[in-house]
């Protein structure tokens, strides 16, 4: 097993961890995700050795990591930790004897490896030469030629075509099934989800929430059920535990933790013919948002900023209007999933196309500090939103566009201001690099935007 104790790290007066514990089992996939700056590629380094931590311990079967331990590690750093001029079957080689493999059994790894990850044909190519897709899959078979004990693996997933992406996942659920530990980073939280056996929400430094997606979601006190029930509004209007309803097509219900769905289900029986009865499910984005947004200051990150794709809205709790493809206010909405799922039930009542992801929400989880940043809205002048930011909101720049953001403000340390899409521009407080900011408020884990 591998071990995570009370890892912590200043920097200066920042803080980059802050008691960061896991653990991770053998055969166990464990997904480690976080927002920019969170402090995940720190408590990488650290677990390999490349940084020291201010305090706390990393342990692998019951046992302190020294250095002999770690070379038994496979790691995969977010960063390009490559020759670039070296050719590709060479570097692997050399790579599998620094790690304590002869000569023949390096070459036969490098061999497999290369075959595996389809870059066999490349094995004369220098790294410098191949697509960034090509030295992803290079880095991937750096960290696995030497048959690893454990694996580490930051953002392996990185600019991997879906072909790529599925043999690495077949790849990594082959580790896990021989016993290896396995701990790897993203941001792509649909694949997390449907991989990993356990996650673990680091947020500021801090773990926010770990367990399995299942006991994530147990843990949340609200549920929501979808009803398609041909019946007048108002059906479950009084009904125990129903905290609030939204009727359409279908009845959109949020319950509370005293809510019994079999009485729901004769109550909608017995006013009309039932078509359908889904139990709405939060996704692993949601329960990253939620946990994010609790450890936020506020604790909500729903309806701070505009309208997604629109003009300036109103907060969740205004009823004030969005903008153009947002949800319109209606008094008081409900936070979380409740209020997600809200305002997509009343953009579809309104013909508006909303979903799930749509109104005045952040759309990719939050960040510490202001000004609201989207991955798809446009608009010439910047909403300044205090609290916490997601990727969903106006004024914000769309992907390779522009945008004139409006600068933030936030107590957390973090340069707010407009920042830019993918290859876009915003004017502001805020800096970017090809698309990213900085989050340097939070941690120092990343001291410089990524691309």
């Amino acid at each position: 097993m591998l071990e995570l104790e009370g890892l912590r790290k200043r920097y200066g007066d920042r803080v980059a961890l802050d008691g960061v514990t896991f653990s991770v089992r053998p055969g166990e996939l464990y997904g480690f995700v976080g927002t920019n700056g969170a402090g995940k590629t720190t408590t990488m380094r650290i677990t390999l050795g490349v940084l020291e931590p201010d305090a706390g311990s990393v342990r692998f079967q019951g046992r302190s990591v020294d250095t002999a331990t770690r070379r038994t590690f496979g790691y995969m750093p977010e960063e390009r930790g490559l020759y670039p001029k070296m050719r590709v079957g060479d570097q692997l080689r050399y790579l599998a004897e620094l790690h304590g493999m002869s000569r023949g059994d390096a070459a036969k790894a490098t061999a497999y490896w290369m075959e595996r990850l389809s870059v066999a044909e490349r094995a004369e190519d220098r790294v410098e030469a191949l697509s960034l897709g090509n030295q992803q899959r290079v880095q991937l078979a750096a960290a696995l030629v030497h048959h690893p004990a454990v694996l580490v693996l930051d953002e392996p997933f990185s600019g991997l075509d879906p072909v790529g992406v599925d043999n690495l996942a077949e790849v990594l659920r082959e580790r896990a099934a021989e016993g290896v530990p396995v701990v790897f980073s993203s941001h792509q939280l649909e694949l997390v989800e449907r991989l990993c056996d356990s996650i673990g929400i680091i947020y500021r430094g801090r773990m926010v929430a770990t367990g399995t997606v299942d006991e994530l979601r147990a843990s949340r006190a609200e549920r929501a059920l979808r009803v398609g029930v041909d019946a007048a509004a108002g059906w479950a209007e009084g009904l125990v535990g129903v905290e609030s309803a939204e009727y359409g097509a279908t009845t959109i219900l949020i319950l509370t933790g005293e809510a019994d769905d079999q009485a729901i289900l004769d109550a909608a029986r017995a006013a009309g013919p039932v078509r359908e009865f889904t139990p709405l499910r939060p996704s692993l984005a949601d329960l990253f948002r939620e946990a994010v947004a609790e450890h936020n200051g506020d604790g909500e990150d729903d309806g701070e900023g505009a309208g997604a794709g629109g003009g300036a809205g109103g907060g969740a709790d205004s009823g004030g209007s969005g903008g153009p493809g947002g949800g319109t206010g209606g008094g008081r909405v409900p936070a979380g999933l409740a209020g997600r799922v809200w305002r997509a039930a009343r953009a579809a009542r309104a013909g508006q196309g909303g979903s799930g992801d749509g109104g005045s929400r952040s759309d990719r989880g939050s960040d510490s500090g202001g000004g609201s940043h989207g991955d798809r809205g446009s608009g010439s002048t910047g909403s300044v939103s205090t609290g916490s930011t997601g990727t969903s909101g106006s004024g914000s720049s769309a992907s390779n566009g522009n945008g004139n953001g409006g600068s933030g403000s936030g107590s957390t340390g973090r340069t707010g201001g407009g920042s830019s899409g993918d290859g876009g521009s915003g004017s502001g407080s805020g800096s970017s690099d090809r698309g990213e900011h900085t989050d340097s408020g939070d941690s120092a884990d990343q001291q410089g935007a990524r691309a």
